[in-house]
């Protein structure tokens, strides 16, 4: 009867994984350098006599203070890049958070359009003055809670023209002298100190 061989212990270790896995020649290898490996610290070594030991020292140690200001280098660069890169991130977001506020704000304006034209309606019975009571608050509620994002009203009545925040549909009559100004048509808003919309006036002479 033939005696069946077993492998011995050293034959399974000079097995190789390489040698057990198929390798797909349709892959391309991008990379096929080997990986340097890091490489020990350098041992300094110091002559016997201490007069010449001292220059190789004095060397070792220019050569360490060059490496350890490199390095200082490196990671002060890469704290100042994260440190870009979160104030960017930061200030994109609120200009996100802008936009979006600026999106839902534009969309209320005839809203407050037309709380504006009913809250100047004179009441001429005491059920229209209760109504407009309660328009009031509603109004003053709704505005109070957009004030919290930096939403406000521009100021137009009886104050100079500023063609930065008024946009005028009347010029002032004659050649009257004084400052112009201006008697508020419909109520202009910003958001955050940037104009959603100029308010109309009508312009005057002082």
């Amino acid at each position: 009867m033939d005696e069946q061989v077993i492998p011995s212990d050293e034959t399974s270790e000079d097995l190789s994984v390489p040698e057990l896995v198929a390798v797909d020649e349709s892959v391309e290898i991008l990379d096929t350098e080997p990986v340097e490996e890091a490489k020990p610290t350098a041992v300094v070594e110091l002559p016997e006599d201490p007069a010449e030991a001292v220059p190789v020292l004095l060397a070792a140690l220019g050569q360490a203070q060059a490496e350890t200001h490199a390095y200082l280098e490196t990671v002060q660069r890469v704290a100042a890049e994260f440190d870009n890169f979160r104030k960017r991130s930061a200030r994109e977001r609120d200009e996100i958070v802008d936009r979006a506020s600026q999106r839902v704000i534009e969309r209320l304006l005839p809203t407050l359009d037309s709380f504006d034209a009913a809250l100047n309606i004179e009441p001429q019975t005491e059920a229209e003055e209760k109504i407009l009571s309660g328009m009031r608050d509603t109004h003053r509620l709704m505005m109070d809670a957009l004030a919290i994002d930096g939403f406000e009203p521009i100021a137009a009545a009886g104050v100079p023209f500023d063609p930065a925040i008024h946009e005028a549909v009347t010029g002032p009559g004659g050649d009257g002298d004084g400052d112009l100004m201006v008697k508020e048509m419909r109520r202009g808003y910003t958001l955050r100190g940037r104009v959603i919309r100029a308010a109309l006036v009508a312009v005057e002479h002082a």
